[in-house]
């Protein structure tokens, strides 16, 4: 019992010792944890305090189920619950005279003689309780032997649970080590927020006003329009500020191995779970979580999130017990999800849950007040990492960017700026068309009607997706349309796809 510190081991080891050793028709041992299957439970009746109550942890001889009628038991309830409570040691030779023993028929039947249970107690902390049912009568000593057996028994299992609750930091630790350390190898587009236009100060008075709380934020905005830096000054801001900030870009997880990244595996639960694997909520537990692209994640990570967000709790693929995690939620996407809602990619009861304090992102076109600085703070990076001497931007090259659509925001400035220092021979960074053209699109031609437009953006998009129509890159979702819709406009306007297109 003493040789292991794998709490399951000794459990088994502490009842099947008393099967060999005392005859016992069966023992069990119950630990105290939290009320966490109150809605199911058999004993709930009796419970008057769901906060905590007793988990059957192991059994051996003539019961080993440990999810039957007493696998929880309420404090205070029946004879269990009576000893955890302090109503103290109950050991009897006669327990079919015995009143506080009841179902007398189901002990005659299995030829039960005695009874004994005891606190298992550490000190003056209450880890559980420990019973045997015997075939025999029990001596005076074999009782006394009991009450001694019970305080070892104590102090093995808090051994072993002390060592799991190390283990299980040294897991977290690592885990967060790892992450911090890809995090490092990235290189995030903005040390800071830039600006001083109205559109980018709304924002930031928004990111104020809910940072302090622990709502859920749904950031919408473009791409390339710095939505992981407002997730960033929102944690910073936050009371949460001192643990981890954990990233997960929904949109690059494969379909098959969402869950497995979000809330983690048991090791043998699937093909290739050669190791436990700690998922990123419960590497974010005390901490904020980042759903970047959460409109990329697929239907069924959204029921496991959805229910994460209701109650509070996970449960590893392969694993039978929920974990409780403390998680501030922050996502983002460039998706319209209302659309996404409509055409059914994305579920309407998650869509609320998120989009609790929403965040709209105004693209770069939307504040050119702010190019200037973006310009002189990229000018600044980019000539200290290339090692050249440059002090700002010709006239002609700032009037350039300020009428420049942008179509990529600022990731595309920067982008831009950082080609500039290459490719400068002075110390004022030229930007001419030719620069500015690889990073469009070419511009739709003019149409004489409304229907011209519609017909015009469906084949542009028809074209940009390779005449695909339906899934998640295809056309309809990215026009906010069912795909028998589109069928349907693209028939009235006399859409087709060309032979040649595959």
């Amino acid at each position: 019992m003493a040789s292991s510190l794998d709490l399951q081991e000794v459990l088994t080891t502490i009842t099947q010792g008393l099967v060999d050793e005392l005859d016992a028709a069966f023992a069990r041992i119950w630990l105290l944890g939290s009320g966490d299957l109150c809605a199911t439970c058999h004993k709930a009746a009796d419970c008057t305090n769901q906060a905590r109550c007793l988990h059957l942890e192991a059994s051996a001889g003539l019961y080993s189920n440990l999810n039957g009628e007493y696998r929880r038991i309420p404090l205070g309830a029946l004879k269990i619950g009576k000893i955890a409570q302090g109503f103290g040691p109950m050991q009897t030779n006669d327990i079919l005279g015995d009143d506080r023993l009841p179902n007398k028929q189901w002990m005659q039947d299995n030829g039960l003689r005695s009874f004994a249970g005891y606190p298992l107690k550490f000190r003056w902390e209450l880890l559980g309780v420990i019973a045997m049912f015997g075939r025999r009568p029990l001596s005076s000593e074999e009782f006394e032997r009991l009450a001694v057996f019970a305080n070892q028994a104590a102090i093995a299992i808090k051994n072993a649970q002390l060592f799991m609750e190390v283990a299980q930091l040294k897991n977290r630790l690592e885990a967060e080590n790892l992450y911090l350390r890809e995090e490092m190898k990235l290189d995030h587009n903005f040390e800071e927020i830039v600006g001083e236009s109205q559109r980018i100060k709304a924002v930031l008075r928004q990111i104020e006003q809910v940072a302090p709380t622990d709502s859920t934020v749904l950031i919408r905005g473009d791409t390339g329009t710095g939505k992981e830096l407002l997730a960033r000054a929102i944690h910073s801001l936050s009371p949460r500020s001192a643990r981890s900030l954990v990233k997960v870009n929904c949109g690059a997880i494969p379909a098959n191995l969402a869950e497995s990244e979000l809330f983690g595996h048991e090791k043998g639960s699937f093909t290739g779970a050669l190791q436990r694997r700690i998922g990123r909520f419960e590497l974010a537990d005390g901490g904020t979580i980042f759903l970047d692209e959460v409109g990329e994640l697929p239907l069924d990570a959204q029921v496991k999130l959805l229910r994460v967000l209701q109650e509070r709790e996970i449960e590893r693929i392969g694993s039978g017990h929920s974990i409780k995690v403390d998680v501030r939620v922050i996502a983002a996407t460039n998706r319209d999800l209302h659309a996404a809602v409509k055409t059914g990619s994305f579920r309407a009861d998650l869509l609320y849950r998120l989009n609790v304090f929403p965040i709209e992102v105004p693209p770069l076109s939307a504040r050119p007040s702010d190019i200037p600085l973006l310009v002189n703070r990229f000018v600044g990076k980019f000539s200290s990492k290339i090692g050249k001497k440059i002090d700002g931007v010709s006239q002609s090259t700032m009037e350039r960017l300020m009428k420049y659509s942008w179509p990529g925001n600022i990731r595309e400035l920067e982008n831009v700026m950082e080609r500039a220092t290459i490719l400068a021979k002075g110390s004022l960074l030229q930007v001419d068309d030719m620069m500015l053209q690889g990073n469009s699109t070419t511009p739709l031609p003019l149409a004489d009607s409304l229907e011209e437009v519609e017909r015009a953006h469906i084949l542009r998009l028809l074209e940009d997706t390779n005449w695909v129509i339906e899934g998640k890159q295809g056309a309809a979702v990215r026009l906010g349309l069912h795909p028998n819709t589109l069928r349907s406009r693209m028939q009235k306007l006399g859409i087709k796809k060309p032979l040649s297109s595959s």
